[in-house]
């Protein structure tokens, strides 16, 4: 019980992110549930709301059929995680390997993902009106890159100059030097979204959905007068569309293929959000170069971009903390605009959790283990889950940790200043923390940076020495945009 409780926040994210995991716990023995069992906990109810699908087996022959069962549905139309409960009574018993497989389904092996392909009629009449529009834009969500059809949205875009957006904090479809690709569909992390969304006649939303971060169809960010239309592949996905003008059923890829066909081109359209991005960068570039220059603390977004520009083409970047997080995508725009390539980029995703940039720089490194995979933690967020470093130095994966070190939780006290009528916040302080000091003593290496000059020369020793290590950044502190919002109740932001 107590590791399903530890599961619990894995179990938000990957349904925050649709991502299909399977995960399977123990729970107190069959004999004596109800009657205050050891650290009994009704934790199929528990994990419900936070899955597509919860389930207790209490019957060993069936294992295979419940396995089968949640594959099936975790991989199905728009993905998700799943939960299965194993009382420790069978968890403890053997079982043939066939046992269950005398009824259908015989073999239960996988079996290829299903698609969904768009009625004819429906289809066509999408079509008609991306045809008729003036000035369409494309919102882009993760069933695209569920559906392995970024290649294709990028083609779409780049062949009708169709400007494309993605939902906010994803970075999933298309790198961020990719020629259609404009930035986040957010108006505070980056502003020209909100021009472009709000001149726009018509809105294809293809693989996402109508949720807070989107004002769930409703304006101000969207216009009352725009045709707003939901594409998705997952029938349950499109029930959180229904402010949509029109919806159509269809895998992605499928409806992304016949856009591609169209002869159409919106050129002057599409030249406007290449100029309103160009001049967004030049903005932010002129903004944080005057900072830098009249302040000597460390801006967070230049810790950002400054680490960026150390990375190379392959290597992976992992951002995690509520500023932090914001900063860096704002940051991330800005260096791919400058022509930055980077080998991936993994964040807090939907929920935005603290904590969860070292367990996702340590699963990057798994996977491409000859890359570098660097890490930018706000202070507040490695102290909420990065223990779990311990992890890279017994598995040898070593990974570089930034830690923008502000002294504090600011992402809360920042809102608490704005919000509390004394203009005060409350436990969120940090006395100074040697966290460069934490990993040379766990056998790794550590370097204080107090100074901007600093950042690149000791990002490129802690890389070359091989080891987990950590740079620890003293920086100020400074409220994002979307936070800045989100605090003013004059100014709501699209996470409403």
């Amino acid at each position: 019980p107590e590791g399903f409780a530890n599961a619990v926040p894995s179990m938000l994210e990957a349904w925050g992110e649709r991502s299909p995991v399977i995960f399977i716990t123990g729970s107190s023995t069959q004999k004596r549930q109800g009657s205050g069992g050891f650290k009994e906990i009704d934790d199929v109810a528990i994990a419900s709301p936070l899955t597509k699908y919860s389930v207790s087996i209490t019957d060993g022959e069936r294992i295979s059929e419940f396995v089968d069962r949640a594959w099936t549905i975790a991989t199905s139309g728009y993905p998700g995680p799943v939960h299965i409960s194993l009382p420790v009574d069978i968890m403890f018993s053997s079982f043939s390997s066939d046992a269950g497989l005398e009824e259908r389904p015989y073999n239960r092996g996988s079996r290829p993902l299903q698609r969904a392909w768009p009625a004819p009629r429906t289809l066509s009449k999408v079509l008609g009106l991306v045809k008729k529009a003036k000035c369409p834009i494309i919102i882009g969500g993760h069933g695209i890159w569920w559906s392995g059809a970024e290649k294709i949205l990028g083609n779409a875009g780049k062949k009708l100059r169709i400007p494309i957006y993605n939902v906010p904090y994803h970075q999933k479809l298309l790198a961020e030097n990719d020629e259609a690709y404009m930035g986040l569909a957010d108006f505070h992390q980056y502003h020209p979204s909100k021009s472009a969304i709000q001149e726009s006649d018509l809105i294809l939303m293809i693989g996402g959905r109508l949720d807070n971060q989107m004002n769930f169809g409703n304006p101000p960010f969207f216009p009352s007068n725009s045709t707003l239309i939901c594409i998705n592949g997952s029938d349950e996905e499109l029930g959180y569309n229904r402010a949509a003008d029109e919806i159509l059923l269809s895998d992605p890829g499928a409806f992304l293929q016949e856009l591609t066909m169209l002869d159409m081109k919106w050129d002057d359209w599409f030249k406007k959000q290449k100029e309103r991005r160009k001049h967004w960068v030049e903005e932010w570039t002129k903004k944080i170069n005057k900072e830098t220059k009249e302040d000597s603390r460390i801006h967070p977004l230049q810790l950002s971009l400054d680490v960026q520009n150390e990375m190379g083409n392959d290597d992976w970047l992992v951002f995690d903390g509520g500023n932090t997080h914001f900063w860096s995508e704002i940051a991330v725009n800005i260096s791919g605009w400058n022509g930055k390539k980077l080998g991936g980029i993994m964040h807090p995703g939907n929920f935005s959790l603290l904590g969860v940039g070292v367990s996702f720089g340590i699963s990057a490194k798994n996977l491409f283990p000859e890359k570098n995979v660097v890490v930018i933690s706000g202070d507040g967020a490695f102290l909420s889950g990065g223990l779990s470093i311990e992890v890279a130095f017994q598995e040898d994966l070593p990974i570089t940790v930034v830690i923008d070190n502000n002294g504090g939780l600011d992402c809360i006290s920042q809102q608490q200043e704005r919000l509390f009528l004394n203009g005060k916040h409350f436990a969120t302080d940090f006395r100074e923390i040697p966290f460069h000091s934490m990993f040379e003593g766990l056998g790794g290496y550590g370097e204080l940076v107090s100074k901007r000059e600093e950042i690149g020369p000791a990002l490129r020793r802690a890389i070359k020495s091989g080891k987990t290590a950590c740079i620890n950044v003293k920086c100020k502190g400074v409220i994002s945009p979307i936070v800045a919002a989100t605090s003013d109740k004059r100014d709501k932001a699209s996470i409403e």
